[in-house]
């Protein structure tokens, strides 16, 4: 599966932006995906994550209430929804696909197949 985030910007703390993470190839067998970001010199960290086909969604606890993860199935995109912004939430953000059934880990970035080229977030203080 090939991933395309898209939507990453500059923000004052307190705003929005909304990602986006196009996917195309075999995207019929895609079980989950989700969202992680690294900010730098920090490790790379999970974000939200989505069940493809049936949309549980599972968040960080430092994101629950501000962000919010959504798919649309029929074209192929992910998004995140990044509501009331602090300045620790610059990082790159990533998204990520899996297909594997078993052992499904949604906060384990090993459980992943295909991964985006990161879009930036920077909130300025």
């Amino acid at each position: 599966v090939q991933l395309q985030a898209s939507g990453g910007g500059l923000v004052q703390a307190g705003g929005s932006l909304r990602l986006s993470c196009a996917a195309s190839g075999r995207t019929f067998g895609i079980y989950g995906m989700g969202w992680f970001r690294q900010a730098p010199g920090k490790e790379r960290e999970f974000v939200a994550a989505i069940r493809w086909g049936i949309g549980t969604t599972y968040y960080a606890d430092s994101m629950k209430g501000r962000f919010t993860i959504s798919r649309d199935n029929a074209k192929n995109t992910l998004y995140l929804q990044m509501n009331s912004l602090k300045p620790e939430d610059t990082a790159v953000y990533y998204c990520t696909a899996g297909s594997y059934t078993a052992n499904y880990d949604y906060a384990r970035a090993e459980w992943y197949d295909d991964w985006g080229q990161g879009t930036q977030v920077t909130v300025s203080s």
